[in-house]
């Protein structure tokens, strides 16, 4: 039990220092969150959804979009978590988080910056493909390859 709980505050802690350590990209209606390359996790441990939900929220803290991006982002999270742990293949894996934060993430970033929501969306979306495609997938296989 401890190790699962270690895995999953290791996961919360890394995804908050990624946040931090790419801030000027983690927010705002164009951006490319680097740490939701986690979100692919899932697949490998059930342990990384609690971790990344955590992390989500910690994060969102030092976002400037105050309460609500905490509760629907990490929200947003937290859904794609849970869906993309029951992906039947990894391609599919990273569909939740692009799908659910585009909408999620970009509405209430439509809302709150008084931006069109297609616009919004597919900013939010178009950051999340790079960051799930590009770099959670090469994670999730290097970290299958290691056998971690």
């Amino acid at each position: 039990m401890s190790k699962k709980i270690a895995l999953s505050a290791s996961i919360a802690g890394l995804y908050v220092a990624l946040v931090l350590a790419f801030s000027p990209v983690s927010f705002g209606p164009v951006q490319l969150r680097v740490a939701e390359a986690l979100t692919l996790l899932p697949v490998l441990w059930a342990e990384a959804i609690p971790g990344l939900f955590v992390g989500c929220a910690i994060s969102n803290f030092f976002g400037g979009f105050g309460i609500i991006d905490v509760v629907f982002g990490s929200g947003a999270t937290l859904l794609s978590a849970l869906l993309t742990r029951r992906m039947p293949n990894l391609a599919l894996a990273a569909l939740p988080p692009v799908i659910i934060n585009g909408l999620v993430v970009g509405g209430y970033l439509s809302y709150l910056l008084s931006l069109p929501f297609i616009p919004a969306l597919l900013y939010v979306s178009t950051g999340e493909a790079i960051a799930c495609f590009g770099l959670g997938i090469p994670l999730v296989l290097a970290l299958r390859k290691s056998r971690l």
